[in-house]
């Protein structure tokens, strides 16, 4: 009886390590996920009046951060509700990750921001223990800039408390 339940601990035992191990060893899988809208406004963030774009161009890269040698990137394409789910592969715990914007489907809606304080990527962690329980990654959304904004615009910033009363 003894002899049983030392294998019987023994089996045990062994199954746990080699679940662990395989745990550990096990590559890394995430999904980064996000919006791209058309900036109705040009102010850099979504409003009432902002269009979220399909069939929009993304492209995820991860640089070393002492180099900034591309170690990873994969492109992907926005939905038919402006939103893109892009599969990642590895660890990238000691590298920048970060969604930038492409090629947007629209002309009139194609300008990627280079002012001072421009949002021109969102950056998103991809390591396993950063306190993130799921693989799935929420990218801030990224906007191209409408050639001209919308005559609602005032009106939408009045709503919201950026401009004053008197500017309208």
């Amino acid at each position: 009886m003894a002899r049983s339940l030392q294998a019987v601990i023994f089996l045990t035992t062994a199954l746990c390590f080699f679940y662990l191990h395989t745990s550990v060893r096990a590559e890394a899988r995430f999904f980064v996920e996000g919006q791209v809208y058309c900036d109705t406004c040009r102010i850099q963030f979504v409003t009432r009046v902002s269009e979220f774009l399909p069939g929009a161009k993304v492209r995820l890269e991860c640089r070393d951060r002492d180099g900034g040698r591309l170690t990873y990137s994969i492109e992907g394409e926005t939905d038919q509700s402006g939103s893109y789910k892009l599969p990642v592969e590895g660890e990238h715990e000691e590298e920048v990750c970060e969604v930038r914007l492409i090629k947007s489907p629209r002309p009139d809606c194609s300008e990627i921001s280079q002012g001072a304080f421009a949002r021109r990527s969102a950056r998103i962690s991809l390591a396993s223990n950063n306190g993130i329980a799921s693989k799935d990654r929420l990218a801030n959304p990224l906007g191209f800039l409408k050639t001209d904004s919308l005559s609602d615009c005032p009106e939408v910033l009045k709503e919201i408390g950026i401009l004053p009363t008197g500017l309208i």
